[in-house]
């Protein structure tokens, strides 16, 4: 059985045994030890004692930067066994996992650099009297929560800026995906952090992850996840009056213009809706079209759609892999079942698969909807599956209100061929993210974050080491004179 890792140690951790399971077959990745209320205790304490060591905190920014630097180094050797891993984890197809692997690598990387060079400010004094600066200081121990669906990306984008700015990190992964995370662990350890600075602590949430924001000694909540969960836990961090960073979900419009090219759109679109299954914040699940091109497009949308390649996520030719387990897998045929009950019309897919080596996992066809309202159920809620619907539009006024009508807003993707038109509507559209001529691609330089119920806070980005900081003012005085206040 596989240990946790504590404060530096590895051990079998006091909670209840975990199993993790490969989604393409339901066949036994491993076990793993859980952490309990008292190992969430002795780890938080521990992180505490870690972070006030000045050898962290106070070490000079190159010092910290080196460790990232070796974890980029390590990761990107390993890139094939992370990659592997993630996909028995999760079943994403190993093209998905080995990009993914590699953008973990590219942010510690990138983290490392920016803490190179990130400044002490000289702020403007008001007065010869006195010289002002502001500076930034660790936080202390940070609370951080990955989800299942992108766990290596996720955590590295938590851990590498927490911990270049001199914080202490607890890693609460999600307990479907945990093996990654404790691997990522072992490459933190040999890259030569500090005793302590990291734990990994896997287990459920409602138990493990609610231990550890309600502790007193953690100073942050760093969350991906859903927005029920996020929701609560931006309540606990209110009550605390700690700050938080939530990422959480989206129902990202996706809007093809009559001018667009179709082949870059239909294929833009299709990437978008269907990589990871579906499984992702991001996803571009509403599409908007034009009603000139509607039916043209439509037809090139079904037909490429019909043609992806689903199957076991371990076969190089596979795009699309299964769902994370049988559960979710339920959730998502359920919607498609409501769709189909509030007069939507599935034009492919619409079903789970299970012909040959397919029947052993959670494997769900491709699906495009069509004849519904942005009103339908299936506009509005979080599917988080492999589940497209389909809406004409003419008016782009009325776009953009039917676009921004979602409490969602994460990110949206835009197509077409003129780009003053493309400015307009990603500024009028309530999303973190627009995507013009392209969809899901990202740069670690770039913050990404959501509006509304999407979340709080911005990940990413050459300030996100601040965002697990605080800020001091000093003032230096510089008269020689004695205060005449004191003087009567």
């Amino acid at each position: 059985m596989k240990p946790l890792f504590l404060a530096g140690q590895w051990r079998q951790g006091r909670g209840a045994v975990a199993r993790s399971i490969f989604p393409a077959d339901g066949s036994l990745n491993a076990e793993f030890s859980t952490a309990s209320i008292d190992d969430v205790e002795e780890a938080i304490q521990a992180a505490h004692q870690a972070w006030q060591e000045p050898s962290w905190r106070n070490s000079l920014p190159v010092e910290r930067a080196r460790v990232l630097y070796k974890v980029a180094d390590l990761i990107e050797q390993n890139v094939t066994q992370l990659a592997a891993l993630q996909t028995r984890d999760n079943g994403k197809p190993l093209a998905e996992t080995r990009g993914l692997v590699m953008s973990a690598a590219a942010t510690a990387r990138y983290t490392a650099a920016c803490l190179e060079t990130l400044d002490t400010e000289l702020t403007n004094a008001r007065s010869k009297d006195w010289l002002t600066m502001s500076v930034h200081e660790p936080l202390g121990v940070v609370a951080a929560i990955t989800p299942w669906n992108s766990p290596i990306a996720s955590e590295v984008q938590k851990l590498a800026p927490a911990l270049a700015a001199g914080n202490a990190v607890i890693l609460k992964p999600a307990e479907a995906t945990s093996l990654i995370a404790l691997e990522l662990a072992r490459l933190f350890e040999e890259a030569g952090l500090p005793c302590g600075l990291l734990s990994v602590l896997p287990g459920k949430g409602s138990v493990v992850g609610n231990a550890i924001v309600q502790h007193p000694l953690v100073k942050k909540i760093s969350f991906t996840g859903g927005t029920s969960t996020g929701r609560q836990l931006a309540h606990i961090a209110a009550e605390r009056l700690i700050s938080t960073s939530l990422e959480l979900g989206g129902k990202s419009p996706t809007v093809v213009l009559a001018d667009a090219d179709l082949d870059l759109a239909v294929n833009g679109v299709i990437y978008g809706i269907f990589s990871s299954s579906g499984q992702a914040c991001i996803a571009g699940a509403r599409l908007f079209v034009h009603t000139q091109v509607y039916d043209a497009f439509l037809q090139r949308l079904v037909a490429k759609t019909q043609a992806l390649r689903v199957g076991h996520p371990e076969h190089v030719e596979t795009q699309v892999g299964p769902l994370i387990d049988e559960k979710h897998l339920s959730s998502v045929d359920a919607y498609v079942r409501q769709a189909e009950h509030d007069g939507g019309q599935i034009l492919v897919g619409g079903h789970r698969l299970s012909e040959g080596e397919l029947a052993k996992g959670s494997y769900y066809a491709p699906t495009i909807i069509a004849g519904l309202s942005n009103q339908a159920t299936v506009c509005q809620e979080e599917i988080f599956g492999p589940v497209l619907v389909v809406l004409p539009f003419e008016d782009e006024q009325d776009l953009v209100q039917q676009a921004n009508d979602s409490v969602y807003g994460l990110a949206a993707g835009i197509w077409t061929e003129n780009y003053r038109k493309a400015w307009q509507l990603a500024r009028a559209l309530d999303v973190g993210t627009v995507w013009i001529n392209t969809y899901k691609k990202f740069s670690i330089s770039t913050p990404f974050g959501g509006f509304k119920e999407s979340g709080v806070g911005r990940e990413k980005g050459r300030l996100s080491i601040v965002s697990y900081m605080q800020q001091k003012s000093i003032y230096m005085g510089l008269n020689t004179q004695p205060d005449p206040w004191c003087e009567g």
